[in-house]
């Protein structure tokens, strides 16, 4: 079974993300100096804040009562109030759940709080507005943190490639044992987060737990609505029937942007960091990827995939390069000729042991061993 570290064994001990964590601070320490409170609702602690001190604290997007915030903001802490009316929360301590970004899905997919975002990112975008930008760039910083947090210790394992890939088809089957056979092998898996080979991957690894038959009926249920067009709806809810008969599945990552909004992210994700900036998105999910790349076929998205993680690969600017394994050697050097160009750029330097072409998808997880040493 692979490990994914619990989540708040790693944070800094001076951040407090629920209200667990408030009270255990107040009682244990009697001070809340110095410590950052990040989206914790503490309308019912008025007592607590109002005596307790809190010089140099910062309460980021934490809701409480008139009195406690003057209080507060006397003694010396920064507070930063909720944003009303808002889809999301840009202080949220804690990476999305697909049941959060999901939720509603009954009345449709336009009424979820993931569609609720991207509409209120379309409408802000086109109004240039700073107050805007800012409430993003907050929101993308603080699931950066989470996922950091989520993250530490794992042995992550990228799995890229197009959202084109319809489910039904045997391409969709192998990236969902890719995905199952990665997590069996103690890696975490962390996709894109949308569509297509990202959603197989992620399936497969929520498939962990469970016997062969699971992922074959889960496959032939999800043939029936084989793509998110024309509708998110029935696609989305395809995932989550699967969800509800096997649930508790393994655990892997999503990392989707609403900057393709059109593009949903997958429901086997259990743990999805949503960004409203696709670089830091890009960026972030390659750069947690320490265990190696696989790129599956896909077109321009990927083919960019494939180059911006071999600059720090050539550059060794991320240290030791990680493993690169590209999948389909028609689709890499015929149809889209990427592998001769990364064999020329490794060439006689240290990643060059690290890349490796394979036909099939079923080779990729013995070609990360090899090439990780």
């Amino acid at each position: 079974m692979q490990t994914m570290p619990a989540h708040a064994a790693h944070h800094d001990d001076r951040e407090i993300e629920t209200l667990e964590e408030f009270d255990a601070t107040v009682s244990a320490r009697g001070t809340l100096a110095g410590h950052r409170v990040q989206a914790v609702d503490l309308t019912d602690r008025t007592r607590e804040l109002l005596t307790t001190d809190t010089a140099g604290a910062v309460f980021l997007g934490c809701a409480m009562r008139e009195e406690a915030a003057a209080k507060v903001r006397a003694d010396g802490a920064l507070v930063f109030p909720p944003v009303p009316n808002l889809p999301f929360d840009p202080y949220r301590g804690h990476v999305y759940s697909p049941d959060e970004l999901f939720e509603s899905l009954a009345d449709g997919y336009e009424a979820t709080p993931d569609a609720r975002a991207y509409a209120w990112f379309q409408r802000t975008k086109a109004d240039r507005d700073i107050y805007a930008s800012m409430l993003r760039a907050v929101h993308d910083d603080s699931v950066s943190d989470a996922l950091d947090e989520l993250l530490a210790g794992a042995q992550v394992v990228g799995v890229m490639g197009g959202h084109a890939m319809a489910r039904g088809t045997q391409e969709y089957a192998g990236a969902a044992r890719l995905g199952r056979e990665l997590a069996r092998a103690g890696f975490t898996v962390a996709t894109g987060g949308g569509p297509g080979a990202m959603e197989a991957a992620n399936l497969g690894a929520h498939a962990t737990p469970f016997g062969d038959d699971m992922l074959a009926e889960s496959l032939e249920l999800l043939a029936k609505a084989p793509h998110f067009t024309p509708s998110i709806t029935q696609w989305a809810t395809a995932a989550f029937e699967i969800r509800t008969r096997w649930p508790q599945g393994g655990r892997s990552v999503g990392i989707p942007t609403w900057f393709y909004g059109h593009e949903p992210p997958n429901a086997f994700a259990s743990h999805i960091a949503k960004y409203f900036a696709n670089a830091t998105r890009e960026d972030g999910l390659l750069a947690r990827s320490n265990a190696g790349v696989v790129f599956l076929p896909g077109a321009a998205g990927t083919v960019q995939e494939i180059f911006d993680n071999a600059t720090p690969n050539y550059y060794e600017s991320r240290g030791e390069p990680t493993p690169m394994v590209l999948v389909n050697r028609a689709h890499w050097t015929e149809k889209l000729p990427t592998w001769p160009l990364l064999q020329s750029l490794a060439r006689g330097r240290s990643m060059e042991a690290r890349i490796a072409l394979v036909e099939r998808i079923e080779e990729a997880p013995e070609a990360l061993k090899r090439l990780g040493g």
